[in-house]
């Protein structure tokens, strides 16, 4: 403020005391401008009341406007209580009953769905006359689309909020027209016909399985599969879940099987075990023989057949889950394909009994294995969205899933090369094969298939390596270059190992032309790494001194060193030598590559030890399989070693940026003088 004089002074206060009032009413209206209607900047009290009075004009024109603007602000919960209190919503359903005109029906349908959603009033007062009205715009042919929308909405409200409005929608309702809505090509009117679909469902309880036949005979999974799932357009989240509620409720009529267990006494449940075991061995007339040998030869192929109990198969079905829907799919899988079924039983009773793949006991944990990814038993979870298009391909899927997977296990049993200790290993394979395609989204049983078996355990464990080295954050770019930077040093202590092991010797065998093996030499390196040293030793000898080896050969003549079949013992015996004896030999060359001393290492570990170390006294790089392998478990250790205070905190894939310097360095405090 200027205080040259009290004028100004005056002047300058009142402004600031005008603005601080400006301010303050500012702040007031923000906290009650929630009673402020934002289209008219009255309250909303005064706003319900012109629109009650406008939607009541005989005027046609400030009806339909007074409806429009009802249609946007009841979306606030406020002026809904208002226009509530004047029993605003009864005379909107009295518009529905007596109105024809789409444009005004839209608008009121829309604001009284509105209204209705701040469940400020129930459902269940509405008269009959009103919910056939609304069925009525659902089961007419397209015509407006906006009252269909919002006349859909409304029945999925009505069917969710009691049972008895759940029953009058369903009388009013007809299936076709929903089955009809969900061929359109606009995606809303698909999404609310499969909302009020999945309502009429859940809700229906135990009587939905008379709807779930009509719907099947009407194609109803044809049309999701073809208009919905391979429309142009892709399926939006809201659809995603009520396709994924249809599913679990569809699959969750297998829950009654799956927690039934089989029951010994009956005898239409013993006909399909007898049944299995007669389709996959042809036996003699059983007619024929007497009761004793009938069932030695029932339990002998019970036992081939894989059943646990082979005396009393159905025994091993007594377990739920998963009940009798492993008898299901046994049956279904030997019925549908009964090649495929024979190939399975008679190519395992054919090998050794560790070795054999039980039929009877792989089908039952695989079933139980495709309840629990499938979610058989769990009710549609409220915010699920994960659906199989494949369900939507296949009639039966389960049963059809099992056929195809149980042949799955069988070639993994074999690439596994497994025996009956293996069976929970070999099951927690065939599990991630199934659940890692099934992730891939497959939209038939055909590409389902072809994905599931070109996941073999080969894959598997590659995915598993890779997947393991993602969680322990060797890959990320920052520990690759890490790494970078500790192999020199690593390196170098195992070209030290190298020359400390040469340094103490190993013995080798001479093998001559005609393959006598009785006689020994040693060789070892001096500790200045200046000289070899070798000679003859007798069997008995253990680590000879260095000064017993008669011969000796200086590094400094070495001119190099040959592998293989690329050695002069090896050629010499050209066409007589076996890979193991190649594998193991080597020389090196001196005085011009005139001479040369052989060598049959003991094994191959001595080979990579010797080879290793010859070329680090050459100054060539070291390539043995050894090396490696010791150079990634250093580097392993090391990595895990040093990112030890860095566990559980993610690591970037690129480095922070660095801030730019700045412009001068003035902000250095002075220290030299003395603080006064």
């Amino acid at each position: 403020w200027n205080l040259e004089g009290p004028e100004n002074y005056a002047l300058q206060y009142a402004d600031g005391v005008q603005t601080y009032i400006t301010e303050s009413v500012s702040h007031i209206y923000l906290h009650i401008n929630t009673n402020i209607c934002p289209h008219r900047g009255i309250s909303l009290g005064r706003c319900a009341e012109d629109l009650f009075k406008g939607i009541q004009s005989s005027d046609s024109g400030v009806r339909c406007d007074s409806l429009k603007e009802l249609a946007s602000v009841s979306t606030d919960v406020t002026f809904a209580q208002e226009f509530i209190s004047r029993d605003g919503h009864l005379l909107l359903v009295k518009i529905v009953e007596d109105s024809n005109d789409n444009v005004i029906m839209t608008h009121t349908l829309t604001g009284f769905m509105e209204l209705m959603d701040h469940g400020i009033v129930s459902w269940e007062n509405l008269s009959s006359v009103f919910i056939k009205k609304i069925a009525s715009f659902v089961n007419a042919k397209p015509t407006d689309a906006s009252i269909q929308q919002v006349s859909l909405d409304i029945l999925e409200s009505m069917v969710l909020s009691s049972h008895s409005l759940f029953l009058q929608v369903k009388q009013e309702v007809t299936m076709e027209r929903l089955i009809a809505h969900l061929q359109v090509t606009n995606q809303q009117i698909q999404t609310k016909a499969m909302a009020l679909l999945m309502a009429l469902l859940q809700t229906a309880g135990d009587s939905d399985r008379q709807m779930f036949a009509f719907l099947n005979k009407k194609n109803l999974r044809q049309y999701i599969y073809k208009n919905i799932i391979h429309s142009s357009g892709s399926v939006q989240d809201e659809m995603a879940h009520y396709l994924y509620v249809l599913q679990s409720v569809t699959l969750n009529h297998l829950e009654p099987r799956m927690r039934t267990p089989l029951d010994c006494y009956s005898q239409e449940q013993r006909d399909i075990l007898h049944s299995l075991r007669q389709a996959a061995f042809e036996t003699e007339s059983e007619n024929s023989l007497s009761h004793e040998r009938r069932r030695s030869l029932c339990a002998k192929e019970f036992k081939k057949l894989g059943f646990s109990n082979n005396s009393n198969p159905g025994q091993d079905l007594v377990r739920t889950p998963p009940g009798l829907l492993a008898l299901d799919t046994m049956f279904y899988f030997a019925s549908r394909y009964p090649d495929a079924y024979s190939r399975f039983v008679l190519e395992n009773s054919s090998r050794e009994d560790k070795h054999e793949c039980p039929f009877a006991r792989s089908s039952i944990q695989l079933t139980l294995i495709l309840c629990e990814i499938l979610r058989i038993g769990e009710p549609p979870s409220e915010t699920g969205s994960d659906y199989h298009p494949i369900f939507f391909s296949q009639d039966r899927l389960m049963e059809e899933l099992f056929c195809v997977c149980i042949q799955l296990l069988n070639k993994t049993w074999k690439e596994m090369r497994a025996t009956q200790e293996d069976f929970d290993k070999v099951m927690q394979v065939v599990r991630e094969q199934i659940t890692r395609t099934l992730s891939s989204k497959p939209t038939s049983l055909e590409l389902f298939k072809n994905k599931v078996n070109a996941l073999n355990y080969s894959e598997i464990l590659k995915l598993r390596q890779t997947e393991r080295l993602h969680q322990e954050e060797t890959l990320a770019p920052p520990v690759l270059e890490l790494k970078e930077r500790l192999k020199p040093e690593l390196l170098e202590l195992i070209r030290q190992q190298r020359l400390n092991r040469l340094c103490q010797g190993t013995m080798f065998r001479k093998i001559s032309s005609r393959r006598r093996q009785d006689k020994l030499w040693y060789c070892r390196l001096s500790p200045n790494h200046k000289m070899l040293h070798y000679g003859d030793v007798e069997e008995d000898t253990d680590n000879p001194p260095i000064e017993t080896l008669q011969e000796k050969i200086p590094v400094a003549d070495i001119k190099g060193l040959l592998t293989g079949k690329d050695c002069p013992h090896m050629k010499e015996n050209k066409g007589k030598q076996n890979k193991e004896v190649l594998d193991l030999a080597f020389s090196i060359t001196y005085d011009v590559e005139e001479y040369s001393l052989n060598f049959i290492a003991p094994s191959r570990t001595d080979f990579c030890l010797w080879t290793d170390g010859l070329s680090v006294l050459l100054g060539r790089e070291m390539s043995s399989e050894s090396m490696r392998s010791e150079l990634e478990i250093l580097l392993s250790m090391e990595i895990k070693l040093r990112l030890l205070d860095l566990e559980n905190v993610p690591i970037p894939d690129s480095a922070p940026v660095v801030p730019k310097p700045p412009s001068n360095y003035n902000f250095c405090y002075d220290f030299s003088q003395t603080e006064q």
